[in-house]
């Protein structure tokens, strides 16, 4: 399981937009990637439209925003353009970045035992090293904890 401090081995994964989404080509920018379990439930929602408030400031940081999940492409395309995201949403249904982050966790769900993402966010700095992890988060204040954190390192 990937923690801070840790260099992320390049990736690419199918993105909104068209695009293709390969992690060496944002640098020298720093990303914040968060992963979260499904497009348009509530939680999910509300995780997307705090990063959204937040967008702005994060460009002005130097940031790149990325959500990701096992959605497809046209999952995240409905979700992206009903929340008006000014980010990309990442299409891992094969699950190759999920686990290579250590994101997949068997969940209760309405008493099941379920196979799922737990929602988390890392920081990747420029040079590809993890910055911050934050894993098991809970939607309320995130996007502005992210922010703050942001603010007071770089």
């Amino acid at each position: 399981m990937l923690q801070e401090n840790d260099i992320i081995p390049d990736f690419e994964l199918p993105a909104t937009g068209g695009k293709t989404f390969r992690l060496s080509a944002i640098r020298p920018q720093t990303l914040i990637l968060y992963f979260y379990p499904k497009d348009a439930t509530p939680g999910c929602t509300t995780e997307a439209e705090q990063f959204r408030e937040f967008a702005e400031d994060f460009r002005k940081a130097n940031c790149i925003i990325a959500g990701i999940s096992r959605d497809t492409l046209a999952s995240h395309e409905k979700f992206r353009t009903r929340l008006n995201l000014p980010f990309d949403l990442l299409s891992d249904t094969d699950e190759s970045v999920c686990n290579l982050f250590g994101v997949i966790r068997m969940k209760n769900m309405y008493g099941k035992q379920v196979r799922g993402i737990e929602r988390s966010t890392f920081i990747i700095r420029p040079d590809g090293k993890i910055a911050h992890a934050w894993r098991g988060v809970k939607v309320p204040g995130h996007a502005l904890e992210v922010m703050e954190f942001i603010k007071y390192t770089y």
